[in-house]
């Protein structure tokens, strides 16, 4: 466990402390609502969570939100789930949005960037102009509050616009991206019924185009409650017939009127990645995700009028909401729509670069690959802007912290690395960024304020220094007020709320530190249980994919019918490699040597390629069911998966070992 080493990688200085929006808040706090002075973050975290509603309170203030009908209290009621936050207040997430067009109207609200790599600016008053008139043609198409609106597109500044649009007037939006198929796109967008389809006729990835139309077409024949499609022309083609213009629609100026709704009026429909049966259409609300982002983005990752937020995602994943949240902070937002490492691994590092990102954000797995290509990315690019790197997506390994941290110190820079952790489920953070405290190689710095995160045992025991399940024992403002489809709410309670009665379980496996950092061990649902001793297949991956031979690698653990335990490691192997018995032997010592000989797989098996989900998640749970006897079908939700031709290959391999 990585509580050993007690000396840290980071030390923020005395003068970011001071200077961190965190600092400020905390001192505030104490002077208006009784938050303690001293003691740090960990004593500010402390009273965030048994102090949930002066907290939350606290942060509205802080914030500046504008409440157009105050509410009664902050939270009606606490139970999970079903909690009630800010009661009779209304509010409108796209008019706190657009708040800096008051005073930065020239500045940069967004900055595009498509494969050319070169950023187009969008002004703070221009984005609210094409809101203004966009919300005002949605409403002459019929759109109400509580309409949805669903957007098939790329990362681009339109479907900022859309989304801030149907914000503004109460609707509620959704999209996925382009890449997804049309068997995935339906069996999203068909369970909410969307009234408008936002789409481009096609993209650009990897420096070639890809032509949507045909998939367009097919949207359009099965989702029958459509009422305006609106065609937005990234490779140029004519709209189809029928087909409204982008620019016909946001071609006037009219000031943007905001739809004051509830607090927990509904603001968007995210999904989880639906690899058994239907994505689960997750509902979160404009009030909840407003004050949860204004403290992540604001408290957490610290930023302001002065940044620029850049984070690596598309529009089907939860991220690219949260990167348009930085837009609450004044901050300037950064669209990057294109492959990640076109024309080559170094990509991300030079768009960080050609836009004076401050705070850039990635995959731990991006990460790996560049250290892994050899990239030199604060020698090769001027990142002297860049105050922080954040990775999501899975745990960012030892050597992944070793490595950004030595990259950066060669050209003297003082780097904060933010490895951090949530989910779809509350479109934020559970644990991660906090600039005011160390970094210890292979944590998270602590859990995030207002977030009663920890770590039990199956009977409910909070356990220090010891892997167990995450919890989180108090509501957070993000958590679903519902699934979609889900009348009686019994979805939303099996996901998360069946395994200890009132408290959110997450399905991963953590460890909370003695120091208070967190350590993620990947999901418990696909977790490794070899004679009692549970182990995340997120350990085993960082071990082995250090190897150069091994491109990426998949570990199952299968309970067999006789009582005894399977577990098969899968190597795609790097082109040329052979998995000879060399190889075989180097990879079981470095399991052996730097995890336990319990890590040790019963077989290590080549494959084509390792599957993913369509946000670029591996998928273990459905190979583990094939593996099991499952039909494919039954396993995996196929519209859900990259590659579907890599899961029949487990299959026949479950078929053979049968």
């Amino acid at each position: 466990m990585s509580t050993a080493n007690p000396s840290p990688l980071w030390q923020p200085d005395g003068d970011r402390i001071a200077q961190a929006q965190i600092t400020k808040f905390q001192a505030w706090a104490a002077e208006h609502h009784g938050a303690p002075s001293d003691g740090g973050y960990a004593a500010l975290h402390r009273w965030s969570v048994d102090e949930l509603e002066t907290f939350w309170k606290a942060v509205a203030e802080w914030f500046d939100v504008r409440f157009s009908t105050p509410y009664a209290r902050v939270l009606g009621d606490r139970s999970m789930p079903g909690a009630e936050w800010f009661p009779g207040a209304t509010v409108n997430y796209a008019e706190h949005a657009l708040r800096a067009s008051g005073t930065r109207g020239d500045a940069p609200a967004l900055l595009y960037v498509d494969e050319t790599h070169e950023p187009i600016p969008v002004s703070w008053s221009e984005l609210r102009r094409q809101v203004g008139s966009l919300a005002a043609e949605l409403r002459a198409l019929g759109v109400r509050p509580g309409d949805r609106i669903s957007g098939y597109l790329p990362n681009i500044p339109q479907a900022v616009v859309a989304l801030l649009a149907t914000a503004a007037v109460g609707g509620v939006w959704t999209s996925c991206a382009p890449d997804f198929g049309a068997r995935s796109v339906l069996d999203r967008f068909q369970q909410v019924e969307p009234v408008v389809l936002f789409t481009v006729d096609g993209y650009r990835y990897g420096g070639k185009e890809h032509d949507r139309r045909d998939t367009v077409a097919e949207l359009r024949r099965e989702l029958p409650t459509l009422r305006a499609v609106v065609h937005i022309p990234l490779l140029g083609t004519e709209a189809p017939e029928g087909a409204l213009e982008w620019s016909a629609l946001t071609a006037a100026v009219v000031e943007p009127v905001f739809e004051e709704v509830p607090f927990d009026h509904p603001l968007w429909v995210l999904y989880s990645s639906g690899t058994t049966g239907l994505p689960k259409a997750i509902v979160q609300s404009q009030g909840g995700i407003l004050v949860e982002h204004l403290k992540q983005l604001g408290l957490h990752c610290d930023l302001g009028p002065e940044d620029r937020f850049f984070w690596y995602t598309s529009t089907g994943w939860m991220m690219w909401n949260f990167l348009v949240s930085g837009l609450l902070t004044g901050t300037t937002i950064v669209l990057y729509d294109g492959s990640p490492g076109f024309p080559d691994t170094a990509a991300q590092w030079r768009i960080a670069e050609r836009t004076g990102a401050t705070l850039y954000g990635t995959s731990a797995a991006y990460v790996m690959a560049c250290r892994k290509a050899g990239v030199h990315p604060a020698r090769d690019f001027d990142l002297s802007r860049v105050q922080c790197v954040a990775t999501t997506g899975s745990p960012l390994p030892p050597d992944g912290f070793r490595w950004l941290h030595d990259e950066f110190a060669e050209s003297g820079a003082d780097l904060w690395i933010a490895s951090v952790s949530g989910g779809t489920d509350v479109c934020s953070c559970f644990a991660g960024a906090v600039p005011t405290l160390p970094v210890h190689i292979g944590e998270l710095q602590a859990p995030g304020l207002g977030t009663d995160l920890q770590s039990w045992d199956p009977s409910g025991k909070p356990l220090t220094d010891e892997v167990g399940e995450l919890v989180v024992t108090n509501p957070m403002p993000s958590m679903p007020i519902r699934f979609w489809n889900d009348p009686d709410g019994s979805r939303y309670h099996d996901s998360y709320f069946d395994t200890y009665p009132g408290v959110w379980r997450h399905g991963d496996w953590i460890t909370v530190t003695s120091r208070g950092s967190v350590v993620i061990h990947g999901r418990s649902d696909s977790t490794l249980n070899r004679q009692g001793v549970r182990m995340g297949s997120a350990d085993i991956y960082e071990a082995v994919e250090r190897l150069p031979e091994i491109k990426e690698s998949l570990v199952i653990g299968v309970e067999q019918p006789d009582g005894g335990y399977w577990m098969p490691l899968f190597v795609h192997l790097a082109p040329g490699a052979v998995l000879d018995e060399a190889l075989l032997i180097r990879i079981k010592q470095t399991i052996r040597e730097q995890l336990s000989p319990r890590h040790v797989p019963d077989e290590v098996i080549e494959v084509p390629g390792v599957p993913h989900t369509l946000t670029g998640k591996r998928i273990e749970v459905p190979v583990k069911r094939l593996l099991q006897g499952s039909a494919l079908e039954k396993a995996v939700n196929l519209g859900s998966v990259d590659d579907v031709e890599l899961l029949r290959f487990y299959e026949e391999l479950a078929r053979k070992r049968a």
